[in-house]
């Protein structure tokens, strides 16, 4: 009887054992929101005033600028569709049409349009393809986030490089800017940050914020 009870300790043991070294390694592991080896070195915005030189009855033309960062959306809205993330595909929907209806209210000039601008510093070993950026902006004095932009970068970084990458975009930072009009104090109230919301690299690996 002792002997059987010894050998079922045994098998036990054995068992443990071979269960512990099919766990994954520590770096499997790690903390999946620990950011990729990229990072934003320098970014900022700014208004610029728009001279319409055309026919103020024609349609608004789009610049390669607009139409560039108009396709990172529409593939940023395609993949949260695809993922099945409904909220941040509606945000992106509202985001698109806001700007639609802006550029459709382009009749009196002069009026203004607004420039994003953000380094992007890669300190990886693989060459970046694609970045996907979220310009937030806050509060100054409360902390609260009052505006968003979504960019999608479409130009390789490599390994060692620093890049920066410039948006055109219609719509303001947050409500609070004006888009006819010019207010040197519009920046003194907000404060900005860039979060690296997804990395696809050359080599087809992607790294996404949960």
């Amino acid at each position: 009887m002792m002997k059987a009870l010894s050998l079922i300790c045994l098998l036990l043991c054995l068992g443990m054992t071979t269960s512990a070294q099919h766990l994954p390694p520590a770096a499997a592991t790690a903390n999946a929101e620990s950011p990729p080896d990229i990072s934003v070195s320098k970014y900022s915005w700014s208004k610029e005033r728009i001279g319409w030189e055309r026919d103020p009855f024609s349609g608004p033309v789009e610049s390669f600028s607009d139409m560039r960062r108009r396709s990172g959306d529409e593939r940023r809205l395609e993949r949260a569709r695809a993922g099945g993330n409904i909220g941040e595909a509606n945000r992106i929907e509202r985001e698109l049409r806001a700007e639609q209806v802006l550029r459709a209210r382009q009749t009196a000039p002069p009026r203004y349009s607004f420039l994003y601008k953000i380094s992007i510093t890669n300190a990886g070993a693989k060459t970046v393809q694609e970045v996907d950026l979220d310009y937030v902006f806050l509060d100054a004095a409360t902390g609260q986030e009052i505006g968003r932009r979504r960019f999608t970068s479409g130009e390789k970084v490599k390994p060692g490089k620093n890049k920066e990458f410039s948006f055109s975009a219609a719509t303001p930072p947050t409500h609070l800017v004006s888009v006819y009009a010019l207010d040197k104090n519009e920046q003194k109230g907000l404060r900005g940050q860039v979060i690296i919301m997804r990395v696809q690299y050359a080599d087809g690996s992607v790294w996404q914020r949960p």
